[in-house]
């Protein structure tokens, strides 16, 4: 028998029971496995470095632009970035909290950094970061709210040994089920014949939802490793495309040669990570253009000849007209501009003043705060006073005071346009889906089929990540992470006191506990007041650990945003892919379309690094070489 139809038979089911498949020669299973390969698109050769002077712009300091712009700074180039919070970082990013006396880093949300991504790996050992900041986790526990815990990662990652040692050990599946359910075996394998072409051609159309009852496959399967891990894609599998989802698979379980072991950074990721990758670029001579926004890109002709920037507090070109009435006596009113600018207009003295409400941090609206009469983001609990002015939080900035004039009824806004011009030879835009959208919409770049695509992209449901500082240690965990799954909000759980300082010494020093939860992505029906999601979180930590009942609560944070990319049944066709239709502008983040399996934060490196070797191409440069898990499935 041919062997590869061997093992196909051994998984899909025709009567060769697992005592075959223990028994198998391990020269038959070694033969084939998923291997660590090179992306085929990049040809060889070229210089070891630009000849001449050229200039490149990279828009947005997030894990793309950071890619990019160590790339072409190290063969070089000038590199100007332009990110427009105040720290680099993008969903890496962190800050500090006065809390219970002392500091304490906060970030985005839990990070896990997984084997399998070579290329932010390799960006992370060009920073000289060391392997001494990572721990590995232990497991990949799953805690479920109607059935019994199951652990993933700690079994082999050699095919199929992985897949029926999962199936050995759960408490919900058994062997003899998949082989009984032909259709469902059918279904399942279609996770192992991931192909590019064929899985966006006959799957990007349906939801992964639907893709799983229409397929049959096996309930218990769905709800204990389809549900609970897709929606780690930070989109409900509800809204998933079907072929998303398959490709997701792919590279983080199926297709990859490395399991599903991952890493935890034992401090926090803004001193572990994004400040020696900070430290590199500037080694590198990269200019870093932080608390600056890009406004509009000018181009001449196919090319883009310079991007247009201004800092938060000048608050760039915008207009509005309202009502008078429709501002309050007190307080503020919440408005938006055509454009979707949010500004907030209140009432001073006989007349009325107004802000760009755009938060100085990373560009979330921020809604006024009945409570202080200032305003308030909701996205990472920044704070500002009546005037605009930062209190708390991680807003460096003041809010931008706009201009307001009286004509009759109704109130004026309006904000001068202007700012600086960055003359470039290249444009690498690797913004979040905001940030390009806006970026694009205000550049009138008379490509409509382009600005149509960019216009296309969209945000996943919102977040929330709650911190909690206890007074009492969480006695019943085994791990320091958790996902969970059957909760309306829940959907992991962190300990960072039992894997990162300094809340390592804190709960030592105290006998408490820091715990974070996350929910990845809520459903609009339930979005609710946020003192109604925090306590409905709270009671689902109660029931995951019901010793928390008894846990004073003795600090706390939330925040809920939407930045995390969409990936709905038909946005693919529609992305824009790393080269656009100037010559000299390439885009780069999770976002954009590409044919290799990546995800999330590997997405976001590799095409940082795709966007790095378009403009190596066109100036005769050695390529950097792309790693990535295998192009396809070991079924395609």
């Amino acid at each position: 028998m041919e062997r590869r139809e061997f093992i196909r038979k051994l998984v899909v089911g025709t009567g060769i029971g697992a005592g075959v498949v223990v028994a198998g020669s391990a020269g038959l299973i070694g033969y084939y496995q998923p291997r660590k390969a090179l992306y085929s698109d990049e040809a060889s050769g070229g210089k070891e470095r630009v000849d001449g002077s050229r200039k490149v712009v990279v828009i947005g300091g997030g894990l793309a632009g950071i890619s990019a712009s160590l790339e072409l700074a190290h063969r070089g180039f000038e590199v100007t970035l332009v990110e427009s919070s105040a720290a680099l970082g993008g969903k890496l990013t962190g800050w500090d909290i006065e809390a219970l006396g002392e500091h304490f880093p906060v970030e985005h949300g839990f990070h896990g950094f997984f084997d399998q991504y070579y290329n932010l790996n390799e960006i992370f050992a060009c920073a000289g970061i060391k392997k001494e900041v990572f721990t590995s986790s232990p497991g990949y526990p799953v805690i479920f709210k109607n059935f019994p815990k199951e652990i993933y990662g700690q079994t082999s990652k050699y095919f199929p040994l992985n897949v029926l040692s999962i199936i050995e050990q759960s408490k919900r599946l058994d062997l003899i089920s998949f082989l009984k359910n032909s259709n469902g075996m059918i279904s399942t394998a279609e996770l192992f014949r991931y192909e590019y072409n064929k899985t966006f051609q006959h799957y990007d159309s349906i939801d992964f939802l639907t893709y799983c009852r229409k397929g049959e496959a096996l309930p218990a399967f769905v709800d204990t490793v389809l549900h609970p891990f897709s929606d780690a894609t930070m989109n409900r599998m509800e809204v998933l495309s079907a072929a998303e989802a398959l490709r997701y698979f792919h590279f983080y379980f199926m297709g990859n040669p490395e399991g599903l072991s991952f890493k935890i950074t034992n401090r926090d990721c803004m001193s572990a990570l994004i400040n020696p990758l900070e430290a590199k670029l500037k080694e590198l001579g990269v200019r870093l253009r932080k608390g600056c926004t890009a406004r509009t890109i000018q181009v001449e002709g196919e090319r883009v000849a310079g991007v247009v920037v201004d800092r938060p507090e000048s608050g760039g070109a915008l207009s509005l007209r309202v009502d008078s009435a429709k501002v309050p006596k007190k307080g503020f009113a919440a408005l938006l501009t055509a454009e979707g600018v949010p500004v907030m207009v209140g009432r001073e003295g006989g007349g009325f003043r107004a802000y760009d409400g755009r938060c100085t941090h990373m560009g979330c609206p921020v809604s006024p705060d009945t409570v202080t009469g200032g305003f308030a983001c909701p996205c990472h609990a920044g704070r500002f006073d009546a005037s605009g002015h930062p209190v708390s939080g991680p807003p460096k900035a003041p809010l931008a005071r706009l201009a307001v004039s009286v004509e009759g009824d109704m109130v004026v806004v309006t904000q001068a346009g202007g700012g600086e011009r960055l003359a470039c030879d290249y444009c690498v835009v690797a913004s979040n889906v905001r940030g390009i959208r806006e970026l694009v919409k205000s550049s009138h770049l008379n490509r409509p089929e382009f600005e149509a695509n960019v216009a296309s992209l969209g945000e996943a449901d919102p977040y929330a990540v709650y911190r909690l500082w206890l007074d009492r240690p969480i006695a019943s965990k085994d791990f320091p992470f958790y996902t969970v799954s059957g909760y309306t909000y829940t959907d992991s759980v962190s300990i960072y006191s039992d894997f990162q300082e300094p809340f390592i010494s804190w709960a030592k020093k105290h006998g408490g506990s820091v715990v974070e939860l996350h929910a990845y992505a809520i459903a609009p029906e339930d979005i609710r007041p946020e003192a109604e999601i925090k306590a409905a979180m709270l009671q689902e930590m109660h029931t995951i650990f019901p010793e928390t009942k008894a846990a004073k609560l003795l600090h706390e944070l939330f925040m809920q945003q939407s930045n995390f990319s969409r990936w709905a049944p038909g946005d693919h066709a529609l992305r824009p892919g790393v080269e656009t239709p100037f010559s000299n502008l390439f885009l780069a983040g999770d976002w954009v379309k590409v044919d290799a399996p990546v995800f999330l934060m590997e997405a976001s490196a590799f095409t940082g690094r795709m966007a790095a070797n378009a403009i190596f191409r066109q100036e005769s440069v050695k390529p950097v070489p792309l790693p990535i898990v295998p192009m396809q499935g070991l079924f395609a």
